[in-house]
């Protein structure tokens, strides 16, 4: 067996090369832009149905949220327009002296136009397709009502527990108040006007104490020199204390263990 080739298709190890064109440094044209009373679309079209496939009517799932909640309402019956020409039947055979009366009489139109005898078709056309528009706004009043009351009965709730709320917080302050005042007293700068107060005073007592003994004429015994001495150290001690807390605490080494110090300072003073 001996195979022939054709020519044309000729097997060749070499990649055919791609036209001239496709290697172009000019760009493809852009699409065409769609006019402005154009509807755009909003993705790619749907592939077709799978034939035996069932045909859906109506919005599909991929309309996006269009139908969602609303039901459909039944097919109305298309109402008829009104010729500029028409008039009731019964006015028709009347001459022009009535028709001039009922053009000034409003209420008397109106009759006419109520009364199914004379009315147009196009009247009970619109409403019967204002009927269920009518429905669907007495309910949507019926559920606004039921929601203002509710609204209404929320609303005093929160005003009355915000009163309430509002009367502890004054409480609260008052409260507040007066335990700030209550510890006004130890507080760290009525502490520190304290303790340089005392410092003062035991300062003064010691001088008094000395001026008072040699004011004193004459020979003191033995037991009040004792006395005397004792005294001095005492005080002399107190005081020492109250410069060396004084000290530490304007060169910020006071701690709370300072605090008490002081207080008890102040108490043995003030007994």
């Amino acid at each position: 067996m001996s195979y022939t080739p054709v020519s044309g298709q000729i097997y060749s190890p070499q990649p055919q090369q791609p036209p001239h064109h496709f290697y172009s440094a000019t760009p493809p044209p852009p699409p065409p832009k769609p006019s402005g009373s154009s509807t755009p679309a909003r993705g790619p079209p749907l592939p077709p149905p799978p034939p035996g496939a069932p045909q859906q009517s109506g919005p599909s799932e991929l309309d996006g949220n269009q139908g969602q909640g609303t039901q459909q309402q039944p097919a109305l019956p298309p109402i008829p327009t009104i010729d500029s020409n028409w008039l009731p039947e019964t006015l028709k055979e009347k001459n022009t002296t009535d028709l001039h009366a009922l053009l000034q009489d409003h209420s008397l139109q109106a009759a006419l136009l109520d009364a199914p005898e004379t009315q147009h078709p196009a009247v009970p056309a619109s409403h019967q397709a204002l009927r269920p528009l009518i429905e669907s706004n007495l309910q949507l009043a019926t559920s606004l009502l039921e929601l203002e009351t509710r609204l209404a009965q929320q609303r005093e709730a929160v005003q009355s527990r915000l009163l309430a709320l509002r009367a502890l917080e004054q409480q609260h302050r008052t409260k507040l108040a007066e335990t700030e005042d209550a510890l006004s007293g130890f507080s760290p700068m009525a502490l520190y006007q304290r303790l340089s107060g005392s410092v003062q005073e035991q300062d003064q007592l010691l001088q008094s104490l000395e001026e008072s003994w040699l004011d004193e004429g004459g020979v003191a015994s033995e037991r009040e020199l004792t006395d005397f001495v004792r005294r001095v150290r005492e005080g002399r001690k107190v005081g020492f204390l109250r410069r060396e807390r004084k000290e530490r605490w304007d060169e910020g080494r006071h701690t709370n263990f300072d605090y008490c110090s002081i207080w008890h300072v102040w108490t043995y003073r003030e007994r």
